[in-house]
């Protein structure tokens, strides 16, 4: 099958599978339904596809990985989708909120020679506006060493490098709050059984759950 003739519905199901393995090694089932907001049922038949046409590798209850073929794809698509990240906040000045949600539909209508035409106008930017790194026009993707927000001991120092994920609330949540990549903090308490943390950002307290800091991943200083 060639580049041209994948949908992008299917490059959706592989952008969303190399996130979530990117994340957590692999990609649940469940997870991709959150994900992609589409029944069970429709992400285990699209897996089956997906399989067969040998994009993935997946076993029910064992969860899902790409394939060589099937990360190639998905790659190209980050770089496309963070690309269109920075077009909409850094041209047309959109609420960083906003911009996954609009990358979603603009990245389809690229072309590899066209993204690469758009890194440049962009002057070649490293991450998309959450912090996450771009691909470059040969597939590879920078390495940085981070942790989760929640793996910090108290007291400890560090800045924020990426948002992992960017889901409208999360991000109009995070930004209420002054927490963008590059704002430096310090864990100020963590609560027993996974209790809420208290961090401190630019001089304000803020109160974060596990699953909140965990998105957020940080370089300690």
């Amino acid at each position: 099958m060639s580049r041209q003739s994948v949908s992008p519905a299917i490059e959706e199901y592989l952008e969303s599978i190399f996130r979530l393995q990117e994340k957590n090694g692999v990609a649940r089932t469940s997870e991709i339904v959150r994900s992609l907001n589409v029944s069970p049922g429709t992400v285990s038949n699209t897996l089956e596809s997906l399989k067969k046409k040998g994009y993935v590798m997946w076993e029910p209850y064992k969860g899902v990985k790409l394939t060589d073929k099937g990360r190639n794809i998905a790659i190209k698509v980050i770089r496309k989708h963070r690309l269109c990240e920075r077009l909409i906040t850094d041209f047309l000045k959109m609420d960083w909120s906003c911009s996954h949600e609009a990358a979603c539909r603009l990245e389809h209508c690229f072309t590899n020679e066209m993204t690469n035409y758009l890194e440049k106008a962009l002057r070649n930017p490293k991450t998309c506006p959450h912090g996450n790194p771009i691909p470059t026009h040969d597939d590879r993707i920078r390495k940085e060493e981070t942790v989760s927000l929640c793996k910090l001991k108290t007291n400890d120092k560090a800045v924020i490098t990426r948002i992992i994920e960017e889901e409208r609330e999360i991000l109009n949540y995070f930004s209420k709050q002054g927490l963008y990549p590059g704002v430096k903090v310090r864990l100020m308490e963590k609560t027993p059984l996974d209790g809420p943390i208290l961090i401190e950002a630019n001089g304000n307290k803020v109160a974060l759950s596990i699953r909140l800091a965990s998105i957020i991943h940080v370089k300690k200083l």
